[in-house]
């Protein structure tokens, strides 16, 4: 009870940093970092504002926890985030060693979590597994994102 409560509490603060993102005029998408119940990095989108494709909120909240302790292996952590991660940043949550993912909204044109691809589930033969629960607050992630590219349209 206490692990569910504590993945709703660290997605609404996903969600903060997604809204964060909104207002710098990216996709709203927001990502945090967490060892033993403390956030040891954040981020969210920012590919467009620092002309970056690799800015997504979870490679900046990577590479906020990476510079945090001082090491590039990120072990017994969980990458909470808006959106499913796209294959760029499950490679990265591979290669950090992070332990396991929690997202929002399943991300059907490009996620890799399940979606689409299917790069972090245990029957991948990469020498190092994420375990992976998405749909937590799936609907507020999802209505975040629906909103935004209503209203480019």
């Amino acid at each position: 009870m206490q692990q569910e409560s504590d993945d709703q509490a660290f997605m609404r603060r996903a969600i903060e940093l997604a809204l964060r993102a909104q207002a710098e005029g990216e996709v709203p998408v927001g990502a945090l970092l967490v060892r033993d119940r403390r956030v040891i990095g954040e981020g969210w989108n920012r590919p467009i504002g620092v002309h970056d494709p690799t800015a997504h909120a979870e490679i900046m909240a990577l590479r906020a926890a990476a510079q945090s302790e001082q090491n590039y292996r990120l072990p017994g952590t969980t990458l909470y985030v808006t959106l499913e991660p796209c294959c760029m940043c499950a490679g990265a949550m591979v290669h950090a060693r992070v332990e396991k993912l929690v997202f929002g909204a399943w991300d059907p044109k490009g996620g890799a979590a399940g979606s689409v691809f299917h790069l972090l589930p245990s029957e991948q033969p990469f020498n190092h597994r994420v375990a992976v629960q998405g749909g937590v607050l799936q609907e507020a992630c999802s209505e975040l994102l629906r909103s935004f590219f209503h209203s480019r349209r």
